[in-house]
């Protein structure tokens, strides 16, 4: 038998959450911070009110605003111009070890200075010890002080008075009363930095603050939304662990904080990240190799515990990740289940699997906009299924695109060469091409008995597509 991807389950709160969700999934995202945010470096906390909290979490009728909490600004102020990408760390005292100076050095120091334009970084510190935080906020001020003025770096807090209770929490998972209340909190102190950021960007990561970044991963990043374009996502993911490099539209904040703190004694965090993804209709995890982030703390927030985890798939100084300009697939060849062309073109952990091709097959890539390809590289076959592989073919690029019954082809094409053991990569396309490119083709140039994987189709430009 082929083995198929494992579908997705939501068992635990899939009707109540299902219910309240879809109450207001097509309600319009209106939704704009308060003015007094971008005028007060700091606020006096309102009197404690716990009716006030109660009245916001019970208004279930408009997920798609902003919950009303009077933020603490302990440095900085957001700008009016909306950036590209806010980048989100909750912190808060450890009893030993403290990475969040040293993971926001990291984003600083791996970008470069065309990129710092683009980022903003908002740090909650989600810690009711005062004292602590002043002392936090003073040395972040001084290492820090160039980016604050520039914009790029906000420290907030979300008052204590803001939260709900903590004490008498559900015991999911037999997990002790201290552990619940620990990730509890957490759900609500990434639910207040969510709320924050919804109008700061486009695009919002979330970061642990014991994190080390890959260099130019702002640059990685608009390349892969660039190359889902026309796609639909809830949540990409740039790391495998934790909360660590997961990304979403900025639209979505208001919900997801929502959700959140509905369910904010249920499960940790990074469980409920994956109820929400579900239920917004993106099944599967769409993870991206290799990882832009990497764990770099010993000791956790928790207790102070050891935490050694390491994502392997990390790549400090080495990503490369294609452009792969917006294109439509069209194939011959007969589709095995749901492992369809598109896969084949996509960045993530998944390919195309189809049944054993023909000679004159073809497997072509027909680009929105026709561009300058500097380098084409193509995979078959995959570790389980080695000998899955295009055994005879071709690599052809072409132009002049035509309209045909079975969708748009080029009727003019080159070849750049044959493939080697099922893989091929060409350098300098751009140097031995000399149109711009409208169409990349796989052709089969001898039949075979075993099926095909196109595991992965990646291209890299020598110019952004032409507008």
């Amino acid at each position: 038998m082929r083995c198929l991807r494992k579908r997705s389950t939501i068992p635990f709160l899939g009707f109540l959450i299902t219910f309240l969700l879809f109450l207001n999934l097509y309600i319009e995202d209106g939704y704009v911070l308060e003015g007094d945010k971008r005028q007060l470096r700091e606020t006096s906390a309102h009197p404690p009110s716990s009716e006030r909290y109660v009245h916001t979490f019970r208004d279930l009728s408009n997920f798609s605003g902003t919950i009303n909490v009077t933020y603490r600004y302990l440095a900085g102020t957001p700008l009016n111009r909306k950036k590209y990408l806010t980048i989100g760390l909750s912190s808060v005292k450890r009893k030993r070890g403290n990475y969040l100076l040293e993971t926001i050095k990291s984003i600083f120091d791996q970008s470069s200075y065309e990129e710092l334009k683009e980022i903003v970084v908002v740090v909650h510190l989600a810690d009711f010890d005062l004292v602590w935080c002043e002392n936090l906020v003073q040395e972040i001020t001084r290492k820090f002080a160039h980016h604050i003025i520039a914009g790029r770096l906000l420290v907030i807090q979300a008052p204590e008075e803001y939260y709900p209770s903590l004490d008498g929490l559900k015991r999911n998972y037999n997990d002790p009363e201290d552990r619940v209340r620990f990730r509890s909190k957490q759900n609500v102190d990434y639910a207040f930095l969510l709320n924050f950021c919804t109008n700061l960007s486009h695009f919002y990561m979330m970061l642990e603050d014991d994190v080390r970044c890959s260099r130019n991963f702002l640059t990685a990043l608009k390349k892969v939304i660039t190359s889902r374009e026309g796609s639909y996502w809830v949540m990409l993911e740039f790391s495998k662990l934790g909360y660590i490099g997961k990304l979403y539209h900025s639209k979505d904040l208001p919900r997801l904080a929502h959700f959140l703190l509905m369910f904010y004694q249920e499960m940790p965090c990074d469980w409920l990240l994956i109820h929400f993804r579900g239920l917004l209709a993106q099944k599967d995890v769409i993870r991206f190799k290799p990882s832009l982030f990497q764990h770099m703390g010993y000791y956790s927030s928790y207790k102070g515990a050891e935490n050694k985890l390491k994502d392997d798939d990390f790549e400090e100084d080495s990503i490369d990740i294609p452009d792969n300009p917006p294109a439509s697939l069209y194939t011959n060849i007969n589709v095995f289940e749901n492992y369809d062309a598109t896969k084949a073109y996509s960045t993530v952990d998944e390919y195309f699997w189809g049944k054993p091709p023909s000679t004159g097959d073809f497997f072509v890539i027909v680009f929105n906009k026709s561009t300058k390809i500097s380098k084409i590289k193509i995979a078959t076959g995959s570790d389980d299924r080695q000998n899955d592989i295009l055994h005879h073919g071709a690599l052809e690029v072409g132009e002049k695109l035509v309209g045909t019954k079975k969708g748009k082809q080029c009727s003019s094409y080159i070849t750049l060469g044959e493939f080697k053991n099922g893989n091929i990569e060409v350098q300098d396309v751009d140097h031995k091409i000399a149109f711009d490119i409208e169409c990349v083709r796989i052709v089969v140039t001898a039949g075979q008995k075993e099926w095909l994987i196109i595991r992965s189709i990646s291209l890299w430009t020598t110019q952004p597509p032409s507008q």
